[in-house]
């Protein structure tokens, strides 16, 4: 994954916070999608930054966790996220994958 590229949300997509964890609904299929505190605390970089890099430069300082750790949790949540149609990736260079961040 390159983490240079450019994220936003689904244009079908509805945020809600409660209490540090959020659910995201899907407005097209009706589906709900649960974030934890840390998911919620990506998903709010993600829309504020716009990028994966500035995502990662972040969180890397607010949490005490190996870069390695974070660079894997947060692939796995943005491809979750871009699989559930939850979340859109601009500037996609299939099959790189970047050491950047």
């Amino acid at each position: 994954m390159n983490f240079a590229q450019e994220v936003s949300p689904s244009p079908d997509v509805i945020f809600q916070e409660v209490e540090g964890e959020s659910v995201l609904l899907h407005l097209n299929d009706g589906k709900y999608f649960g974030l934890d505190q840390v998911g919620t605390r990506i998903w709010q970089l993600m829309i504020e930054r716009g990028n994966l890099s500035a995502v990662f430069e972040q969180m890397v300082t607010e949490y005490d966790v190996t870069p390695e750790k974070l660079r894997a949790d947060l692939e796995k949540l943005v491809r979750e996220l871009v699989e559930k149609d939850l979340l859109r990736l601009q500037g996609a260079e299939p099959g790189r994958d970047s050491e950047q961040g």
